[in-house]
C-alpha cells in the first residue's frame, strides 16, 4: 500500500515544532511599548536638579543648627579660683547633646527623603547622590551653627564672668562625629522605601504562554 503523493504544483510543507521559539515577527507585530528610558529626562536636567536638591538640603541645615542649640542639654559647670570642674561627674548631658543631634538628623533625612521622593519619583543616581552631599553637608552646618548659637566655648572669660562656685552651662559640642551621617542615612531610608512601595514600576513583560504548544494537540511523529 502506498502513501498518496503530493501534487506538484502545491508547495510541500514541513511539519512544525511546536517547542521550537516563535519566528520574530515585523515591526507591526512588535510590543507597542517604547523602549526602556525612551521618556526620561535627559541627564543635563538631572544633574541640574540634583544640584538645587543638594543645595536646598545644604541651607536647610541651619534650621538644624538652631533646633540643636534649643533642644539639646546643656553641660553643667562649675569654677573655683584655679579651675573649672564638671558640676555632676556622672552625669549624661553630653551623650544626651549626641543623641538629640542624631535625632533631629535622621528626623531631616526621613522628611527631605520623602519631600524629594514625591517631586522626583523616577529617581536616578544624581538624585541619590543628591541626598546623600545634601544631607552631610546640611548635617555639617547644623552643627557648626548650633556650636555657634549654643554656650560660648571660652571656658575660662566664662567661669571669669559668672563668678566662683557659679554654675554655668558648657560649650555645646559633638563627641561622636558619627551623628553626622544620620541625615543622609535618613534620606536614603526614606528613599529607598518609598522607592520600593510607589515607585514606577517597568512594563510587564510579554507572556509567551499563546507560544506553548497544546499537550492534547496532535503533535506529527517524529518531533
Amino acid at each position: 500500500m502506498t502513501a498518496p503523493l503530493t501534487p506538484d504544483n502545491e508547495p510541500s510543507e514541513e511539519p512544525q515544532n511546536p517547542w521550537a521559539a516563535p519566528a520574530t515577527g515585523s515591526s507591526a507585530d512588535l510590543p507597542a511599548h517604547p523602549p526602556s528610558g525612551a521618556d526620561d529626562p535627559p541627564f543635563g536636567r538631572e544633574m541640574r536638579d540634583a544640584a538645587v536638591i543638594a543645595l536646598a538640603l545644604a541651607v536647610s541645615g541651619a534650621l538644624l543648627g538652631v533646633l540643636w542649640a534649643w533642644l539639646a542639654p546643656h553641660i553643667p559647670l562649675v569654677a573655683d579660683t584655679r579651675n573649672v570642674y564638671l558640676k555632676n561627674t556622672e552625669g549624661e548631658e553630653a551623650i544626651g547633646a549626641d543623641g538629640t543631634f542624631l535625632l533631629l538628623s535622621l528626623g531631616f533625612g526621613l522628611v527631605s527623603g520623602a519631600v524629594v521622593f514625591l517631586f522626583r519619583r523616577r529617581g536616578g543616581i544624581p538624585l541619590v547622590v543628591a541626598l546623600v552631599v545634601g544631607g552631610l553637608l546640611g548635617a555639617v552646618l547644623g552643627w557648626q551653627l548650633g556650636m555657634t548659637l549654643g554656650p560660648t566655648d571660652d571656658v575660662v572669660a566664662h567661669a571669669k564672668q559668672v563668678g566662683t562656685g557659679v554654675t554655668f552651662d558648657g560649650p555645646l559640642r559633638l563627641q561622636a562625629m558619627g551623628v553626622l551621617l544620620g541625615w543622609p542615612v535618613g534620606a536614603m531610608v526614606a528613599q529607598l522605601a518609598l522607592t520600593g512601595l510607589f515607585g514606577p514600576r517597568d512594563p510587564e513583560p510579554e507572556m509567551f504562554a499563546a507560544h506553548w504548544p497544546d499537550p492534547h494537540e496532535q503533535r506529527p511523529p517524529g518531533v
